[in-house]
């Protein structure tokens, strides 16, 4: 994470550590929504049994909580990321010393990948500036069915 970290940015990773007995490596809030990065590995504890962690942490944070795993490939990062959308296909080009993902989604989950008021799309865009240093284009194409 490279970043400086407000006193608050401490005081949430401190809290959701605290109570889940799991090191969060970041978060972005995006006012509707807070979501907060964890090793792979740490994925299910931090959740919890029966989802017992996250519950926790709504009733904290009074807004919708998401626990995500970290992962060092961009390609594995998005699929984990968007494991309830149909992805047609991922691209990474490199153009001028900018790298931008480029995202191909099936257009009946546009709405899943983007979220509630942006939220989801927001977040993404902020780990993957954040990780990897790349910009998104995402596009929602219609899938034929039975091609």
């Amino acid at each position: 994470m490279e970043r400086d970290l407000t006193t608050d940015d401490l005081a949430f990773l401190s809290l959701f550590g605290d109570m889940i007995h799991v090191s969060p490596l970041d978060y972005v809030d995006t006012g509707p929504a807070i979501t907060f990065l964890v090793d792979a590995r740490d994925l299910g504890k931090a959740i919890g049994k029966g989802a017992e962690n996250l519950k926790k942490l709504r009733k904290v944070f009074n807004k919708v909580v998401v626990i995500i795993s970290r992962y060092n490939n961009p390609e594995k990062f998005t699929k984990s990321f968007f494991k309830n959308v149909r992805i047609i296909d991922i691209e990474i080009r490199e153009a001028m010393g900018e790298k931008t993902l480029f995202l191909s989604i099936d257009e009946r989950d546009r709405g899943i990948a983007i979220g509630r008021e942006g939220s989801r799309i927001k977040t993404f865009k902020e780990f993957l500036k954040r990780l990897f240093k790349m910009t998104l284009i995402m596009k929602a194409k219609r899938v034929l069915e039975g091609v």
